[in-house]
Protein backbone atom coordinates (compact mmCIF):
# COMPACT_ATOMS: atom_id res chain seq x y z
CA UNK A 1 0.00 0.00 0.00
CA UNK A 2 1.34 3.15 -1.03
CA UNK A 3 1.48 5.35 2.21
CA UNK A 4 1.62 8.61 0.29
CA UNK A 5 -1.81 7.99 -1.20
CA UNK A 6 -3.80 6.37 0.96
CA UNK A 7 -3.27 6.15 4.87
CA UNK A 8 -4.80 3.56 7.13
CA UNK A 9 -4.92 3.77 10.83
CA UNK A 10 -6.58 0.74 13.20
CA UNK A 11 -7.32 1.41 16.62
CA UNK A 12 -9.04 -1.14 18.48
CA UNK A 13 -11.97 -2.45 16.54
CA UNK A 14 -12.08 0.84 13.89
CA UNK A 15 -9.85 0.91 10.60
CA UNK A 16 -9.44 4.89 9.80
CA UNK A 17 -8.85 4.73 5.73
CA UNK A 18 -7.97 8.45 4.30
CA UNK A 19 -7.32 9.53 1.14
CA UNK A 20 -4.50 11.32 0.67
CA UNK A 21 -3.70 13.08 -2.38
CA UNK A 22 -4.98 16.67 -1.23
CA UNK A 23 -3.24 18.46 -3.81
CA UNK A 24 -5.20 16.75 -6.43
CA UNK A 25 -8.71 17.31 -4.40
CA UNK A 26 -7.87 13.25 -3.38
CA UNK A 27 -8.70 12.68 -7.61
CA UNK A 28 -9.01 8.18 -7.77
CA UNK A 29 -5.89 7.72 -9.85
CA UNK A 30 -5.21 4.23 -10.64
CA UNK A 31 -2.74 3.96 -8.03
CA UNK A 32 -5.07 5.51 -5.72
CA UNK A 33 -7.44 3.35 -6.22
CA UNK A 34 -5.01 -0.11 -5.93
CA UNK A 35 -4.22 1.48 -2.27
CA UNK A 36 -7.79 1.65 -1.45
CA UNK A 37 -8.53 -1.84 -2.18
CA UNK A 38 -5.44 -2.69 -0.19
CA UNK A 39 -6.35 -0.40 2.73
CA UNK A 40 -10.06 -1.96 2.19
CA UNK A 41 -8.73 -5.69 2.37
CA UNK A 42 -6.20 -5.09 5.63
CA UNK A 43 -9.31 -3.51 7.70
CA UNK A 44 -11.76 -6.27 6.70
CA UNK A 45 -9.48 -8.47 7.87
CA UNK A 46 -8.43 -6.74 11.32
CA UNK A 47 -11.70 -4.76 12.54
CA UNK A 48 -15.13 -4.48 12.83
CA UNK A 49 -15.75 -1.14 10.96
CA UNK A 50 -14.48 1.06 8.84
CA UNK A 51 -13.95 4.90 8.52
CA UNK A 52 -13.00 6.64 5.26
CA UNK A 53 -12.33 10.40 4.58
CA UNK A 54 -10.45 12.59 2.50
CA UNK A 55 -7.44 14.58 3.29
CA UNK A 56 -7.36 18.10 2.53
CA UNK A 57 -9.75 20.34 1.25
CA UNK A 58 -12.52 17.69 0.59
CA UNK A 59 -13.34 14.10 0.35
CA UNK A 60 -12.94 13.11 -3.05
CA UNK A 61 -13.34 15.41 -6.70
CA UNK A 62 -13.49 12.50 -8.66
CA UNK A 63 -11.72 10.41 -11.57
CA UNK A 64 -9.00 11.98 -12.60
CA UNK A 65 -9.09 12.29 -15.74
CA UNK A 66 -5.67 13.04 -16.72
CA UNK A 67 -5.16 9.47 -16.76
CA UNK A 68 -8.53 8.94 -18.53
CA UNK A 69 -8.49 10.70 -21.66
CA UNK A 70 -6.12 8.44 -23.31
CA UNK A 71 -7.75 5.62 -23.11
CA UNK A 72 -9.41 3.15 -25.48
CA UNK A 73 -13.17 2.06 -25.55
CA UNK A 74 -11.77 -1.23 -24.53
CA UNK A 75 -9.71 -0.19 -21.84
CA UNK A 76 -12.18 2.40 -20.58
CA UNK A 77 -14.51 -0.94 -19.81
CA UNK A 78 -12.51 -2.63 -17.89
CA UNK A 79 -10.96 0.34 -15.81
CA UNK A 80 -14.88 0.57 -15.41
CA UNK A 81 -15.32 -3.12 -14.17
CA UNK A 82 -11.96 -2.55 -12.23
CA UNK A 83 -13.85 0.48 -10.25
CA UNK A 84 -16.89 -1.35 -9.53
CA UNK A 85 -14.38 -4.48 -7.98
CA UNK A 86 -12.92 -2.46 -5.59
CA UNK A 87 -16.18 -0.45 -4.33
CA UNK A 88 -17.96 -4.05 -4.78
CA UNK A 89 -15.42 -5.15 -1.60
CA UNK A 90 -16.43 -2.28 0.54
CA UNK A 91 -20.48 -2.85 -0.10
CA UNK A 92 -20.68 -6.49 0.72
CA UNK A 93 -17.89 -6.67 2.54
CA UNK A 94 -17.45 -8.31 6.05
CA UNK A 95 -17.69 -5.32 7.99
CA UNK A 96 -19.76 -1.51 7.68
CA UNK A 97 -17.84 1.19 5.84
CA UNK A 98 -18.69 4.33 7.17
CA UNK A 99 -18.34 7.89 4.62
CA UNK A 100 -16.70 10.88 6.32
CA UNK A 101 -17.78 13.81 3.90
CA UNK A 102 -16.11 17.66 3.43
CA UNK A 103 -15.88 19.72 0.93
CA UNK A 104 -16.40 18.13 -2.95
CA UNK A 105 -18.00 14.48 -3.17
CA UNK A 106 -18.16 14.55 -6.71
CA UNK A 107 -17.89 11.72 -9.71
CA UNK A 108 -16.19 9.15 -8.51
CA UNK A 109 -15.92 10.26 -5.03
CA UNK A 110 -19.72 9.67 -4.93
CA UNK A 111 -19.14 6.82 -6.37
CA UNK A 112 -16.93 5.65 -3.39
CA UNK A 113 -19.23 7.15 -0.81
CA UNK A 114 -22.15 5.17 -2.40
CA UNK A 115 -20.70 2.08 -1.78
CA UNK A 116 -20.74 2.78 2.01
CA UNK A 117 -23.33 1.94 3.97
CA UNK A 118 -23.68 5.39 5.97
CA UNK A 119 -22.89 8.87 4.85
CA UNK A 120 -21.53 11.38 7.43
CA UNK A 121 -21.45 14.79 6.00
CA UNK A 122 -20.86 18.49 7.33
CA UNK A 123 -22.14 21.37 5.74
CA UNK A 124 -19.07 22.03 3.42
CA UNK A 125 -20.06 18.88 1.70
CA UNK A 126 -21.70 18.80 -2.03
CA UNK A 127 -22.38 16.31 -4.32
CA UNK A 128 -22.40 16.05 -7.76
CA UNK A 129 -22.35 13.97 -10.90
CA UNK A 130 -20.41 16.18 -13.72
CA UNK A 131 -19.89 13.01 -16.42
CA UNK A 132 -22.65 14.15 -18.79
CA UNK A 133 -21.70 17.98 -19.05
CA UNK A 134 -18.30 16.52 -19.56
CA UNK A 135 -19.33 14.42 -22.42
CA UNK A 136 -18.84 10.93 -20.70
CA UNK A 137 -20.65 8.54 -18.49
CA UNK A 138 -20.19 7.21 -15.05
CA UNK A 139 -18.42 4.20 -14.97
CA UNK A 140 -17.49 3.59 -11.38
CA UNK A 141 -21.59 2.05 -9.95
CA UNK A 142 -23.08 5.11 -9.61
CA UNK A 143 -26.08 3.95 -12.74
CA UNK A 144 -27.37 1.18 -9.82
CA UNK A 145 -26.15 2.32 -6.60
CA UNK A 146 -26.52 5.76 -6.32
CA UNK A 147 -29.63 5.85 -8.56
CA UNK A 148 -31.63 3.25 -5.89
CA UNK A 149 -30.28 6.00 -2.84
CA UNK A 150 -31.31 9.04 -4.58
CA UNK A 151 -33.75 7.54 -7.20
CA UNK A 152 -33.49 7.52 -11.27
CA UNK A 153 -35.05 10.97 -11.46
CA UNK A 154 -32.62 12.56 -9.53
CA UNK A 155 -29.91 11.28 -10.79
CA UNK A 156 -30.42 11.63 -14.30
CA UNK A 157 -31.37 15.74 -13.45
CA UNK A 158 -27.88 15.91 -11.73
CA UNK A 159 -26.00 13.93 -14.79
CA UNK A 160 -28.18 16.22 -17.46
CA UNK A 161 -27.81 19.95 -16.08
CA UNK A 162 -24.85 19.60 -13.99
CA UNK A 163 -27.09 20.19 -10.43
CA UNK A 164 -24.97 19.89 -6.99
CA UNK A 165 -26.47 18.96 -3.94
CA UNK A 166 -25.96 20.51 -0.83
CA UNK A 167 -25.58 18.47 2.47
CA UNK A 168 -29.10 19.59 3.37
CA UNK A 169 -30.71 18.56 -0.08
CA UNK A 170 -28.51 15.31 0.03
CA UNK A 171 -30.04 13.93 3.24
CA UNK A 172 -33.64 14.83 2.23
CA UNK A 173 -32.37 13.14 -0.71
CA UNK A 174 -31.94 9.70 1.31
CA UNK A 175 -27.83 10.23 -0.31
CA UNK A 176 -26.70 11.44 3.30
CA UNK A 177 -27.63 9.88 6.39
CA UNK A 178 -26.57 12.34 8.98
CA UNK A 179 -25.51 16.23 8.78
CA UNK A 180 -23.22 17.64 11.13
CA UNK A 181 -21.99 20.84 12.38
CA UNK A 182 -18.73 22.33 10.36
CA UNK A 183 -15.90 20.09 10.67
CA UNK A 184 -17.98 17.28 12.82
CA UNK A 185 -18.14 14.74 9.99
CA UNK A 186 -15.18 12.29 11.44
CA UNK A 187 -16.07 12.64 14.74
CA UNK A 188 -19.67 11.85 14.35
CA UNK A 189 -18.33 9.20 12.23
CA UNK A 190 -16.03 7.78 14.93
CA UNK A 191 -19.05 7.69 17.26
CA UNK A 192 -21.09 5.43 14.44
CA UNK A 193 -18.42 3.17 13.83
CA UNK A 194 -18.04 2.19 17.48
CA UNK A 195 -21.65 1.68 17.66
CA UNK A 196 -22.04 -0.43 14.70
CA UNK A 197 -18.47 -2.50 15.87
CA UNK A 198 -20.40 -3.65 18.53
CA UNK A 199 -23.36 -5.48 16.51
CA UNK A 200 -23.39 -9.47 16.66
CA UNK A 201 -21.47 -10.60 13.83
CA UNK A 202 -25.03 -12.25 12.18
CA UNK A 203 -26.66 -9.35 12.33
CA UNK A 204 -24.27 -7.41 10.68
CA UNK A 205 -24.36 -10.15 8.24
CA UNK A 206 -27.78 -9.86 7.33
CA UNK A 207 -27.63 -6.46 6.89
CA UNK A 208 -24.60 -6.19 4.35
CA UNK A 209 -25.07 -9.26 3.04
CA UNK A 210 -29.36 -10.50 2.73
CA UNK A 211 -30.63 -7.07 3.02
CA UNK A 212 -29.39 -5.65 -0.11
CA UNK A 213 -29.88 -9.01 -1.90
CA UNK A 214 -33.63 -8.54 -0.44
CA UNK A 215 -34.30 -5.38 -2.31
CA UNK A 216 -34.11 -7.47 -5.43
CA UNK A 217 -36.39 -10.21 -4.86
CA UNK A 218 -39.79 -10.69 -5.39
CA UNK A 219 -42.00 -10.34 -2.12
CA UNK A 220 -42.14 -13.83 -1.15
CA UNK A 221 -38.20 -14.86 -1.80
CA UNK A 222 -37.68 -12.04 0.00
CA UNK A 223 -39.64 -12.44 2.73
CA UNK A 224 -38.38 -16.10 2.82
CA UNK A 225 -34.81 -15.01 3.17
CA UNK A 226 -35.92 -12.34 6.03
CA UNK A 227 -37.24 -14.89 7.91
CA UNK A 228 -33.86 -17.31 7.48
CA UNK A 229 -31.99 -14.40 8.65
CA UNK A 230 -34.05 -13.66 11.53
CA UNK A 231 -33.49 -17.75 12.43
CA UNK A 232 -29.88 -17.74 11.92
CA UNK A 233 -29.13 -14.25 13.81
CA UNK A 234 -31.41 -14.82 16.34
CA UNK A 235 -29.98 -17.91 17.97
CA UNK A 236 -26.71 -16.66 17.80
CA UNK A 237 -25.06 -16.30 21.25
CA UNK A 238 -24.33 -12.67 20.74
CA UNK A 239 -28.64 -12.55 20.67
CA UNK A 240 -29.09 -14.75 23.68
CA UNK A 241 -26.81 -12.73 25.40
CA UNK A 242 -28.51 -9.43 24.18
CA UNK A 243 -32.02 -10.56 24.65
CA UNK A 244 -31.08 -11.67 28.29
CA UNK A 245 -29.93 -8.28 28.57
CA UNK A 246 -32.95 -6.38 27.51
CA UNK A 247 -35.33 -8.58 29.29
CA UNK A 248 -33.27 -8.05 33.17
CA UNK A 249 -33.30 -4.74 32.04
CA UNK A 250 -29.66 -4.23 31.55
CA UNK A 251 -29.94 -2.37 28.00
CA UNK A 252 -30.86 1.00 26.89
CA UNK A 253 -34.31 0.91 25.09
CA UNK A 254 -34.39 1.45 21.48
CA UNK A 255 -34.22 5.86 21.30
CA UNK A 256 -32.01 5.97 24.72
CA UNK A 257 -28.88 4.39 22.89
Amino acid sequence: MDEALVTLDISGSIARIALNRPGKRNAISDALLEALDAAVLRAQREARAIIIQGNGPCFSAGLDLGEHKARTAEEVFHHSRGWHQVFRRIRTGRIPAIAAIHGACVGGGLELAGACHIRVADPTAFFALPEGTRGIFVGGGASVHVARLIGLGRMADMMLTGRALDAAAAERAGLVTYVTEAGGAPAKADELAAKVAKMAPLTVMGVLQALPRIQDMSEEDGLFVESMMAAMAQTGPEAQAGLAAFLEKRAAKAGEQ
